[in-house]
């Protein structure tokens, strides 16, 4: 996967241009006499000049970087300020009402086209509904972050917390504290560098790891692929006793899963047909 610079095309750019031209005044030459109150600053003019004295609005600059994901319908957006504390817990919404804690989630929420919203520590996972396309959705996901990012409001309205999940417990087997340190230190980093996160929720009598998968992985078609190729392979080689891993759904991604496997067979059913 590779991270590139954001090309922001279409309308979006106008807009962009538009703002970043109603923020932006000219600056004059040094002069012996300037003052710094926090991002303003002071320059009063010289004695050939007026007597006023102008002040400048200096902006922060925001640059934001896409990355793909092995999801084709997720994106990870890479922002050059933090999103949250080193070392917080990744935060997801899966939908609107889930966003209440998040003033910049529900923004992108009331974008048309947007799924789900994940936020780790230097990025966001934005995922998209399948009959979206990024070539519509990605400017006006892009315009929202940067507008939203460079004005400085609060991401989070409640104080994120560790992962909960791998945190040490009283009762622990050696076995389970090596798997969860697994996890913290090379399972989960390589999880969120392609925009998604693993959740630790059990190891069972049968020797298997209950995961469950976030972000960008949740939904993406190879997520069988990295949880038997990679999660697995790395948790049985380095712990014994570890004989496989399992994939947990919550009730609601269940029904979900159900539903879209009836409609994909009615469509196949359909094709079925119509080649006749």
């Amino acid at each position: 996967m590779y991270a590139r610079s954001v090309a922001v095309a279409g309308r979006a750019v106008s807009r962009a241009a538009i703002r970043s031209s109603t923020r932006r005044m000219s600056a004059w030459a040094p002069t012996s006499s300037t003052y710094s109150n926090n991002n303003h600053s002071i320059r009063p003019s010289l004695a050939k000049e007026s007597a006023r004295a102008y002040v400048y609005i200096q902006r922060r600059t925001m640059f934001i970087q896409t990355a793909t994901t092995p999801n084709e319908h997720a994106l990870k957006f890479i922002p050059s300020s933090p999103i949250l504390p080193e070392n917080s817990r990744t935060v997801e919404f899966v939908n609107g009402r889930e966003a209440h804690s998040s003033p910049l989630a529900k923004k992108l929420f009331a974008v048309d086209g947007v799924r789900s919203v994940m936020f780790g520590t230097d990025f966001i996972t934005v995922e998209k509904d399948v009959d979206m396309s990024w070539a519509l959705l990605k400017p006006e996901v892009f315009s929202l972050l940067t507008e939203y990012l460079s004005s400085g409001a609060r991401i989070m309205l409640e104080d994120t917390s560790a992962n909960e999940d791998t945190m040490p417990q009283e009762g622990d087997s050696e076995t389970v504290s090596m798997i969860k340190e697994l996890i913290d230190t090379r399972i989960r980093p390589a999880i969120q560098e392609d925009g998604g996160d693993v959740e630790y929720r059990g190891f069972t009598d049968e020797g298997l790891v209950q995961l469950k998968l976030r972000g960008a992985c949740r939904t993406c078609d190879s997520s069988a692929v990295t949880l038997k190729n990679g999660i697995e392979a790395m948790l049985m080689h380095y712990v014994d006793g570890v004989n496989g891993i399992e994939q947990v759904l919550d009730p609601e991604e269940e029904i979900s899963l159900r539903e879209f496997e009836k409609f994909e067979a009615k469509l196949k059913s359909e094709r079925g047909e119509a080649s006749l």
